[in-house]
């Protein structure tokens, strides 16, 4: 092998892939670490489902990173093969070169990691190069592909990926983010033409990008990385491993369809949860955290679940589509059936959706003194709630509820999880009659103070704030966000004590709820002594 170090002699430290920084936070590094603990879970299943076989040892099995960046994977799974072929392929060089050419698979998401990958996996920025560890190869690429894609656009945007004509339409010089995995209608027929002759994956494993920029319209992004894992799908892969964001259990904007056939498919046979994206990405912050999943095409039963916060681990096995999004905690999952076998209509009939009142959060054309026929515009500027005044006839959505009592609740909470205990949702504001709020708010609606009073002490109440939190990922708290919640009577202050005995509550529902949950202050009650 040209006196080079090869896989099985590579023991240097610090591993360059531990030192570099990420493009940005939508192609985000898999640091070496966590790409083995994936290719760990891989490998046990593998073992169980083929009486105890080695897949390190398998000189057949063909392996895909469909959107590599540092070349963390394809490098890790060609260690591993180097180690678990010794026994078939003696001889360094031919096991190699055999690995390299007939069992690792990439396909670059830009110029420059193609590059990248190259180097980590060739130790050559060439295939063919002088210093490559392949001999094999004919061409610079070898089998880590990258070639500039272009967009389809529609009228406004990529029929593929969704990307926004105005801001990615770019000139070549500029990296316009068509990843090729993606964007076609024949995802075989674009492996023969990048690979050649019939490519069938046996494994497909990778950390793909998050989110198109502009993609949900202005300056709102778009997730992405389920079109990747459905893409996938369709080469019908013995196993599809991917890391991404966890957000897509709960939430996510356009991500319903593929979380129910995702949940609801039963070939999941593990999800590893990390609620605090940076245990993963210690230097990316991804809200709602970030998750990995080992999905087989043979599988249909239930799911192992971990959830790892710090040094504490939860796992449990379950089917995943009991409810329609994903419970995180299994002990939370108690609870929840406790709750709804109640069959309490939901608080969220009673909640406003986003812009309660059509107007948005920047809106300043108020007046700062009423006038007569005016409404009290509650808003938020520089992170301080303020009150302002409109006329009444400038309200044309939601009109109805102007002269009704409302709890107005911010729109945006803590970050879904990333600490413990959490908050989960910003204090709520009484708001008299006759009155709207911006964008910064949802509204709750009742028919007198006292009725707000009682609604308000069960929204402080963690039992409430815990029941959002199981749909709540993110910042956001939208009003699905709320669907779990059950309605009571508007008759009380409500407290945690009652609510919990209500719902016949165990010592150790009670104490986990207690633990997770932070207090909220309400504010002065119809019911003070």
């Amino acid at each position: 092998m040209n006196n080079q170090a090869s896989f099985t002699l590579r023991n240097r430290n610090p591993d360059v892939l531990t030192c570099i920084a990420n493009l940005s936070n939508d192609e985000v590094f898999t640091p070496p670490e966590f790409a083995n603990r994936m290719l760990d879970t891989l490998a046990a299943s593998w073992a169980a489902d083929n009486e105890g076989a080695n897949l390190w040892a398998d000189s057949s099995v063909k392996f895909l990173d469909p959107f590599t960046k540092s070349g963390v994977f394809l490098r890790e799974i060609t260690t591993r093969l180097t180690k678990g072929l010794a026994e078939e392929i003696p001889d360094l060089d031919e096991r190699v070169d055999h690995i390299l050419k007939n069992q690792v698979f990439g396909i670059a998401i830009t110029h420059l990691t193609s590059l990248l990958a190259r180097r980590s996996l060739y130790c050559s920025k060439h295939a063919n190069g002088a210093h490559s560890i392949a001999t094999g190869f004919d061409g610079d690429a070898g089998n880590v592909w990258f070639e500039r894609m272009e967009h389809t656009w529609g009228k406004t945007k990529c029929e593929f990926c969704g990307a926004p004509k105005a801001m990615l339409d770019r000139d070549s010089e500029l990296e316009n983010y068509a990843y090729a995995f993606i964007h076609t209608n024949d995802i075989k027929a674009r492996m023969v033409e990048l690979f050649g002759g019939d490519m069938q994956f046996d494994v497909i494993i990778g950390n793909p990008p998050y989110q198109m920029k502009g993609g949900a319209g202005g300056s709102s992004d778009s997730s992405i990385y389920h079109l990747f894992i459905e893409q996938a799908k369709k080469l019908e892969p013995k196993y599809l491993s991917m890391v991404v964001p966890s957000r897509w259990l709960a939430g996510g904007r356009g991500l319903g369809e593929f979380r129910q056939e995702m949940l609801s498919s039963h070939n999941l046979k593990a999800l590893v949860d990390f609620p605090v994206s940076k245990e993963v990405f210690p230097n990316v912050e991804v809200k709602g955290g970030i998750c990995y999943f080992l999905w087989s095409d043979a599988y249909n039963g239930e799911c192992d679940v971990t959830v790892i916060r710090g040094d504490e681990t939860k796992s449990s096995s379950r089917q995943l589509d009991e409810f329609d999004v994903f419970v995180r905690d299994p002990l939370s999952v108690g609870i929840l059936r406790k709750v709804l076998k109640a069959g309490e209509p939901s608080i969220a009939d009673i909640l406003t959706a986003d812009t309660p009142f059509g107007i948005a959060t920047n809106f300043d054309a108020f007046r700062t003194k009423k006038k007569p026929g005016d409404v009290s515009l509650h808003y938020v500027r520089r992170g301080k709630r303020d009150v302002g005044f409109v006329p009444r006839e400038l309200i044309k959505k939601n009109a109805h509820l102007i002269d009704k009592w409302k709890v107005l609740v911010p729109e945006a909470g803590s970050d879904g999880g990333q600490r413990i205990p959490d908050s989960v949702l910003g204090k709520p504001w009484l708001s008299s009659p006759p009155s709207i709020s911006t964008q910064s708010f949802l509204a709750f609606w009742v028919e007198s103070e006292g009725e707000a009073q009682s609604l308000e002490s069960y929204f402080c109440s963690k039992f409430f704030r815990h029941l959002v939190s199981l749909r709540k990922l993110t910042q956001h708290a939208l009003r699905s966000t709320y669907s779990w919640v059950p309605q009571q009577t508007w008759d009380r202050e409500w407290t945690d004590e009652a609510l919990y005995k209500k719902y016949k509550l165990t010592k150790e529902e009670v104490d986990y709820i207690e633990t997770v949950i932070r207090p909220m202050e309400i504010q002065g009650s119809l019911w003070d002594d």
